[in-house]
């Protein structure tokens, strides 16, 4: 996951690490909301076809015994619309990923209807995939508990990581040819910015002989 305003890159290898730390947990992040006029936002770029489960909460740490308002909205890679919330002290969204790509959620605080003086607190619990995935329900569903349920949730855990290491290779992949095909065109625009240059270069030449022959100076 990454907050607006920077850009964090990871390995392969990195990544499959950080994805097994916190594929059982999710994360959970706090957020410093400007009180008048500022949006905070994080993203976090997921495959399709994931369950996103996420919970999130507004505290004013300055006056604990005010209850604040902000609004919330989530969208897509492609810009639809998942989450819309306005004026609500906390609040869950939950969704089936459609697209791949960076999923957005903003937050802010409508500063015309609740002002404030101080800056909020926002805490988000985010999960993704397994860890979205409610277990009490399955375990209740399918009558299995303790070492079995363990290796059940396990077993899903492999097949995420396995799914998201393919996923990396797949983009990387991607990059790589598009790094091959760049440097193609650039060493053929190279090539023929060398020959325009010749060409221009070699009628400068002829230009320069035929005036210095006409004025009788060679």
């Amino acid at each position: 996951m990454s907050i607006r305003g920077g850009i964090v890159g990871f390995s392969p290898v990195l990544a499959a690490v950080l994805f097994l730390l916190t594929v059982n947990h999710g994360e959970a992040i706090w957020l410093t909301i400007p009180p008048t006029g500022g949006t905070k936002c994080v993203s976090e770029e997921i495959q399709s076809n994931v369950v996103v489960l996420a919970d999130y909460y507004v505290v004013d740490e300055h006056s604990p015994e005010n209850t604040p308002a902000i609004s919330s909205k989530v969208t897509s890679p492609y810009g639809n619309n998942l989450h819309h919330q306005d004026n609500v002290t906390h609040g869950q969204f939950a969704f089936t990923t459609q697209e791949t790509g960076n999923y957005l959620a903003c937050f802010w605080v409508d500063s015309t209807h609740h002002p404030q003086a101080n800056p909020l607190t926002l805490g988000i619990d985010w999960k993704i995939g397994i860890a979205a995935k409610d277990w009490d329900s399955v375990a209740k569903k399918e009558k299995i508990e303790g070492v079995e349920l363990q290796l059940r949730r396990l077993d899903g855990l492999v097949q995420s990581i396995r799914e998201n290491i393919n996923y990396i290779k797949d983009r990387e992949a991607e990059m790589r040819e598009v790094s091959e095909t760049t440097n193609s065109r650039v060493a053929w625009f190279s090539i023929m910015s060398l020959g325009v240059c010749l060409c221009v270069a070699g009628s400068q030449i002829l230009y320069l002989k035929r005036y210095f022959e006409k004025k009788k100076l060679i």
